[in-house]
């Protein structure tokens, strides 16, 4: 199946973007863009960031989707995935994108963190345009879903917390990059709905 046949196909596996109301809990809300785009090969890439480290962020240096917290200008919690994106990496995913549709909610499972309900859009990205990162992004790249999909790409590796305490988790490796905890719990259900 080509690039386009696999988008249809997650595209009437997720949830309405429109669907996606406020938390009805004492979490505050969140946004991610899960992005795709159509690499060389009729083959599709994800964008990640790897998040800057500043001392006191719980995900300082960890790999990501662009996103962040609801403002209150923003009138839903796809607008708050759209405006992280372009203030975290530059892209208009409104002008160049085009939003598939929503995955499940997901929360920190660790009482160590912020309260955040995070809801993760899915969007195509039509056209490129250059990138420009923000102080809160350290790098940005691409990631062959193809990569993801392989039945050993996900394994148990050590990961350090904030705190500095290690533990085990399961994690994507992609060169020097490991994806774990929120990001990896939301590729998963990603390709849940590719299967």
């Amino acid at each position: 199946m080509g690039a386009h046949g696999i988008l249809a196909r997650l595209e009437a596996a997720l949830a309405p973007a429109d669907a996606i109301a406020p938390a009805s809990t004492a979490a505050r809300d969140a946004a991610v863009a899960v992005i795709f785009r159509i690499a060389e090969g009729d083959s599709l890439e994800l964008l990640m960031i790897e998040r800057a480290s500043y001392e006191g962020d719980p995900w300082s240096g960890h790999v990501a989707f662009p996103g962040g917290r609801r403002e209150p200008r923003d009138m839903t919690l796809r607008d708050t995935a759209l405006r992280e994106t372009r203030e975290e990496i530059g892209i208009d995913l409104a002008a160049d994108g085009r939003v598939l549709g929503a995955l499940d909610r997901v929360n920190p499972v660790s009482p160590a963190l912020p309260p955040l309900s995070i809801a993760p859009f899915v969007v195509f990205l039509a056209r490129e345009s250059p990138r420009t990162l923000s102080d809160e992004v350290a790098e940005a790249f691409w990631v062959p879903l193809s990569i993801l999909r392989r039945a050993d790409a996900s394994s148990e590796v050590e990961v350090v917390l904030s705190n500095g305490t290690r533990r085990a988790a399961r994690a994507f490796v992609h060169g020097r990059y490991t994806i774990w905890g929120l990001t990896e719990r939301i590729i998963r259900d990603l390709l849940s709905r590719l299967d």
